[in-house]
């Protein structure tokens, strides 16, 4: 049975709304750009950005299969990112469509892994 666990001094979680620009460039085109973000910080992990999906064309986007398990936030979806020349960067993109409660902010909102694109610019 999975369990659900709740942030705090041992692993503690913050997300906060950032109103600083983002912009995704893959070969060489920026192929998504918002306004703002959620910056999710948790435990010793780096900080991670999610993106407002309302804000975002899904257009490039194709649902996985691949679903993971986080105790924290719940279970992940993936997305496969369809690259302008039509090649297919799987598994790039992670959301949490039903997070719990303590990480609810960054419901329906998408995380890009760095690696899977060119740059993600903050400003």
């Amino acid at each position: 049975m999975r369990r659900q666990l709740t942030p705090g001094p041992d692993h503690p979680i913050a997300i906060e709304l950032k109103t600083t620009p983002v912009s995704v460039t893959l070969a060489g085109v920026i192929i998504f750009e918002v306004s703002e973000y959620f910056e999710l910080r948790e435990a010793s992990y780096p900080p991670v950005a999610y993106l407002p999906r309302h804000l975002m064309g899904m257009s490039l986007l194709e649902r996985s299969t691949q679903t993971t398990w986080c105790p924290y936030k719940g279970e992940a979806s993936y997305y496969h990112l369809r690259t302008l020349d039509g090649s297919i960067r799987e598994n790039a993109i992670w959301t949490y469509e039903t997070p719990f409660p303590a990480v609810a902010a960054i419901k329906d909102a998408l995380a890009i892994y760095p690696n899977q694109v060119d740059a993600i610019k903050f400003g």
